[in-house]
C-alpha cells in the first residue's frame, strides 16, 4: 500500500461481514471455551448467516439484476461481491461441518449423547411412540408437491422435511409419492430429551423423532416405506412499502410485512443424501435464478437452534455466572432522580443491572415532580417494563411522548402492537420522520421545578438486550444536554424546523461534519507536536468518507486504536511507515454493542458516546444522537472500556481487511478477557462506593450536628455540580477546531 490516500483499498462491507462471522465460528473452535457455549456460538453463526442472506445478499442480488445502464457499475460490483461471498461461504461451511462433528463427539465424551433415529434402541423407540401421540400428533400435515405451484406461503424461518413414500403396485413395481411438511419446532423445540440412562443424557433432534414417527404420520395410506430429508430456504426480507398517500404508516408497514412473507427465495440448503428425484421437486417449487445459492448440506439445518441446546444441568460446561452489579450510588435509599440531579450517573449493561434504568422510568411515572416523559424506542422486549412504566405515567397524568420506529427490521410487527397499546393508554405516539429511521436512544424527563433529566444510551431500551449486549447509558441533569435532548423531539416531530445542536452530535444534520472536524483537530495537533490519537469502539466502520479521513489522519501521524465488532471496510495491511491504525475484533460471551469515541484533543481527552456507527446509513440516513461526556469520573470509565478492549488478547482478533483473523497482540495485555476484566472492575468499584456510602451513613448517625453537616455538604455538592455545568469554559462542550445496530 502506498502513501497516496487515493490508492488505499476499500473492503466491501458484505465481504468484511463474512470475516466477522468467521470470528464467531473461531470461538466455537476454541477448546478453552466451555462446550455448551461453543454450541451456542455455532447457533449464532448459523442465525447470522440466515439474516445476512435475507437482507444483504438479497439486496446485492437485486442490484446485480438491475438492467439500467446507469447502474451498470453497481451491478458489476454486486455480482463480484456475491461471488466472493459464495466462495467464502463454501470454505467456512466446510469448517463449520467439521466443527459440528467434533463437538458432538465431545458432547458424548462429556456424557451428553446426541443420537439419531437409526441409533435408538427399542426402549427409546417406545418412549418416542408415546411422545408422538402425546405431543406431535396433529401437528404434522404433509402436503403433496404436485398440489402446489410454488412454496409461496411457507415461512423461511422454518425447517421442512421432504418425503418420498413408496407403495407397491399390483404389478409389483414401486410407485412414488412426494410430499413435504414443516417441522413443529415452535411447539416442541428442536431437541427432545430422552430418558437418562446409566448417568448419561440422551437427546434427539426433532427431525429424527419425526423420522421415527413417519409410520404414524402416514397411517392408512398404504405405503410400504418412507424416507424423509430436511431442507431449508431463505427469502428476500425486503418489504415492499405502499406509497399510497391515503394509507397511514401503520397500514403501509402491515402491507409491507405481508410482502416480505412472499419474498423471492435466494438460498436453499438440502440434505446431500436426498435422492435426485426428490431434489428436483424441492428446487422446482422455489423458482430460483442463476444468482441464487443452492447448497448440498448435512442431515440437519437451522443450527441457530443450537443456541437453545438442553444444558442437562451441566453448569460445568457453561460460562461461570456473572450476575449484574447493582450500583448503590443509584439504587440505594432515596430518589434516583434526585441522585442524578446531584451528579451524573452511568450504567454499563449487562455488567450493571438494567433495573436501575427501569427504576428511573418507574419513579418518573409516579413522581409528582415530573411533568413529562419523552423517549425514543427502536426495539422492545416481549413483556416490556419500559412500556409498562410509560403507560403508568400516562395514567398518572404525565404528558408522555413516544417516538417508536415502525421500520426496525424484523421487529416491525411487534412495534406496531406496542404503538397501538401506547396510543390506547393516552400516550402521544410519533412514528418518526418519513425516509429517516429514528435510531437514537434517548429519554427526556421534564420536571415541574428545577433541572430536567436526560438519559442517552448506545443501545436499545430493551430488557432482553441488556442481558447480552454491552451498552452504556448516561443519566444527566446538565442543562446544556437536557435542553438539546428536548429539542431533538421537536426536530423529530417537525424536521423542517431549523434547529442547531451545539452540544449533541445529531445525524443526519451535522454529525459527520463534526466527527471530521474532530479528526482535523487531531491532524493539526499531530503536526504541532501535541498528543494526537483516536481511540474508539463501535460496531461497524464502512462510511467511505470516514474511512478516507482516518487514513489521512494516520498519514499525518495520528494514532488509531479501534475496537470494531462487525463490518469494517478499512484495510490496514501494509500500512506506510509511520502509520498506526490497529483494530481489534472481540467476540465473547456478550455482544459488543457500545459506541464510544475518544479524541486526544491535545491532552484534554474529549469523550463521546451514542447510537451511531460510522456507516452511511447512520451518518446520512438516520436520526442518531452522540453526546459528549463531561463528568470526569464517567469520562474515565468510558476510556477504560475502550482501553480494555484494545488490551484484550484473549478474545481479540486482528481486523486488517485480510480475513485472516489472526490473534490480537499488544504491549500491555490484560491477564483475562476484557469482559471479565470489566466485570471484576465493577465489582471492586461497587465495594468501594457502597463502603463510602456506609461510612457516610455512620457519620450522619453521629449526632444532630453531623446530620446538619451532611445535609449542607450534599446541598453544596449539588450547587458545585450546577456551577461546573454553567461556568465551564465556553468551548468545553463545542466540537470546534476540529455510525449501528
Amino acid at each position: 500500500m502506498g502513501s497516496n490516500k487515493k490508492s488505499r483499498p476499500y473492503l466491501e462491507r458484505d465481504v468484511s461481514w463474512m470475516y466477522f462471522n468467521r470470528r464467531i465460528l473461531q470461538e466455537a473452535e476454541k477448546p478453552d471455551v466451555p462446550l455448551l457455549e461453543r454450541l451456542s456460538f455455532l447457533g449464532i453463526y448459523s442465525n447470522n448467516l440466515d439474516e445476512f442472506y435475507r437482507v444483504r445478499v438479497a439486496s446485492l442480488n437485486r442490484i446485480a439484476e438491475w438492467g439500467e445502464k446507469s447502474g451498470a457499475r453497481e451491478a458489476l460490483l454486486a455480482k463480484k461481491t456475491v461471488k466472493q461471498i459464495a466462495r467464502l461461504y463454501g470454505r467456512y461451511m466446510r469448517d463449520y461441518g467439521k466443527t459440528v462433528k467434533e463437538m458432538y463427539s465431545e458432547l458424548a465424551s462429556s456424557g451428553i449423547c446426541l443420537i439419531d433415529d437409526r441409533e435408538a434402541d427399542e426402549e427409546q423407540r417406545e418412549f418416542l411412540r408415546s411422545y408422538y401421540h402425546s405431543s406431535l400428533e396433529g401437528l404434522i400435515l404433509p402436503v403433496s408437491f404436485s398440489s402446489v405451484k410454488h412454496l409461496d406461503h411457507e415461512s423461511d424461518e422454518s425447517i421442512y422435511m421432504a418425503v418420498r413414500a413408496v407403495r407397491t403396485t399390483l404389478s409389483g413395481k414401486p410407485s412414488y409419492d412426494y410430499s413435504y411438511f414443516e417441522l413443529p419446532v415452535q411447539e416442541c423445540g428442536r431437541f427432545i430429551r430422552l430418558p437418562d440412562r446409566d448417568g448419561r443424557h440422551y437427546i434427539m433432534y426433532l427431525d429424527d423423532v419425526v423420522r421415527c414417527s413417519l409410520g404414524y404420520v402416514f397411517e392408512g395410506m398404504g405405503y410400504t416405506s418412507m424416507e424423509a430429508y430436511a431442507f431449508k430456504f431463505t427469502r428476500d426480507a425486503e418489504m415492499e412499502m405502499d406509497d399510497d398517500r391515503r394509507n397511514g404508516i401503520l397500514q403501509k408497514v402491515s402491507k409491507g410485512l405481508k410482502s416480505r412473507k412472499k419474498g423471492e427465495p435466494l438460498r436453499v440448503l438440502y440434505d446431500e443424501a436426498m435422492p435426485e428425484d426428490l431434489q428436483r421437486r424441492v428446487i422446482s417449487k422455489l423458482d430460483l435464478d442463476k444468482n441464487d445459492t443452492v447448497v448440498k448440506s448435512g442431515r440437519y439445518h437451522n443450527h441457530k437452534d443450537l443456541m437453545k441446546f438442553p444444558d442437562c444441568g451441566r453448569a460445568d460446561l457453561k460460562f461461570r455466572p456473572m450476575p449484574p452489579v447493582r450500583r448503590s450510588v443509584l439504587d440505594g435509599e432515596g430518589s434516583i432522580l434526585g441522585k442524578i440531579r446531584m451528579q451524573d450517573g452511568f450504567l454499563h449493561v449487562p455488567y450493571h443491572s438494567f433495573s436501575s434504568f427501569i427504576r428511573v422510568l418507574h419513579e418518573a411515572a409516579m413522581s409528582r415532580e415530573v411533568a413529562s416523559i419523552k423517549i425514543t424506542l427502536y426495539r422492545l422486549a416481549k413483556d416490556s417494563k419500559v412500556v409498562r412504566s410509560l403507560i403508568g405515567a400516562a395514567r398518572n397524568g404525565k404528558k408522555v411522548t413516544v417516538v417508536i420506529e415502525l421500520l426496525a427490521r424484523f421487529d416491525e410487527a411487534s412495534n406496531m402492537v406496542w404503538a397501538q397499546k401506547l396510543q390506547e393508554a393516552g400516550v402521544k405516539v410519533i412514528f418518526g420522520v418519513e425516509g429517516l429511521k429514528v435510531h437514537s436512544k434517548v429519554v427526556h424527563i421534564g420536571m415541574k421545578r428545577g433541572a430536567d433529566i436526560a438519559c442517552i444510551s448506545t443501545g436499545n431500551f430493551h430488557e432482553g438486550n441488556a442481558r447480552s449486549y454491552t451498552d452504556c447509558i448516561i443519566m444527566t441533569a446538565s442543562r446544556r444536554i437536557t435542553r438539546e435532548v428536548d429539542q431533538l423531539f421537536d426536530f423529530i416531530e417537525k424536521p423542517y424546523l431549523p434547529i442547531h445542536f451545539k452540544e449533541l452530535l445529531v445525524s443526519p444534520n451535522e454529525m459527520k461534519k463534526k466527527f471530521i472536524s474532530l479528526l482535523n483537530a487531531e491532524i493539526r495537533n499531530s503536526r504541532a507536536g501535541l498528543p494526537a490519537y483516536v481511540k474508539m469502539k463501535l460496531n461497524h466502520l464502512t462510511d467511505p468518507v470516514m474511512v478516507k479521513k482516518i487514513c489521512e489522519a494516520a498519514d499525518a501521524g495520528v494514532k488509531f486504536g479501534i475496537v470494531v465488532r462487525g463490518n469494517c471496510s478499512l484495510v490496514t495491511e501494509d500500512l506506510p511507515k509511520g502509520c498506526t491504525i490497529r483494530m481489534n475484533g472481540i467476540i465473547d460471551r456478550y455482544l459488543e454493542h457500545s459506541r464510544i469515541f475518544v479524541f486526544a484533543a491535545g491532552g484534554q481527552n474529549k469523550v463521546f458516546i451514542g447510537s451511531a456507527d460510522w456507516m452511511p446509513r447512520n451518518l446520512d440516513n438516520r436520526i442518531e444522537v452522540v453526546t459528549p461526556v463531561y463528568d470526569p469520573t464517567i469520562r474515565q470509565e468510558m476510556i477504560r472500556i475502550v482501553d480494555y478492549g484494545l488490551r484484550d488478547v484473549r478474545q481479540g482478533r486482528l481486523v486488517d481487511g485480510s480475513g485472516r483473523n489472526l490473534p490480537w497482540t499488544c504491549d500491555n495485555p490484560l491477564p483475562v478477557g476484557s469482559q471479565e476484566a470489566l466485570y471484576e472492575h465493577y465489582l471492586r468499584l461497587e465495594e468501594e462506593e457502597s463502603g463510602r456510602a456506609l461510612a457516610g451513613s455512620v457519620a450522619a448517625a453521629g449526632g444532630e450536628d453531623a446530620e446538619n453537616d451532611s445535609v449542607m455538604s450534599g446541598a453544596g455538592a449539588a450547587a458545585e455540580s450546577v456551577g461546573q455545568d454553567t461556568e465551564a469554559p465556553e468551548d468545553a462542550g463545542k466540537v470546534t477546531g476540529t455510525p449501528e445496530q
